[in-house]
């Protein structure tokens, strides 16, 4: 009931496309008929036969390998700027870092051990 137009072209089409292949198929000559049927029966005696086990990866294997060609050459190698000695902290990043915030709160203690290890190396000037 609700068939659409275009169904009805199309299975036309279908039909008709049949219709010229089955025509196309019985005017073929004996020896072109011969070889289609031995190459069909060659194709399926070739998936019949058992392949060795290691044949099914062959296929993962090369688009593995592809896979990982395509990685290396679209990161390519390491840039000059990567291979750059590393930048030496300033004292301020290092009393910045989260690890370092306890530090901050006793800054008046370390100034004072640095300030008496100052007094305890300067030589003492006596005159005697």
């Amino acid at each position: 009931m609700n068939e659409r137009p275009e169904g009805n072209a199309n299975d036309d089409f279908a039909t008709k496309a049949k219709a010229r292949f089955d025509e196309s198929v019985a005017r073929i000559d004996g020896a072109t008929q011969s070889k289609l049927t031995r190459a069909r029966h060659e194709a399926l005696a070739e998936l019949a036969a058992p392949r060795p086990a290691w044949a099914q990866w062959v296929p993962a294997t090369g688009v593995a390998a592809a896979a990982v060609l395509a990685v290396v050459m679209w990161t390519g190698g390491p840039s000059v700027n990567d291979l750059a000695a590393p930048e030496v902290a300033s004292d301020m990043e290092i009393l910045l870092t989260e690890d370092s915030l306890e530090m901050l709160e006793d800054l008046e203690f370390y100034s004072w051990i640095d300030l008496d290890e100052e007094l305890s190396t300067e030589p003492e000037n006596h005159v005697g």
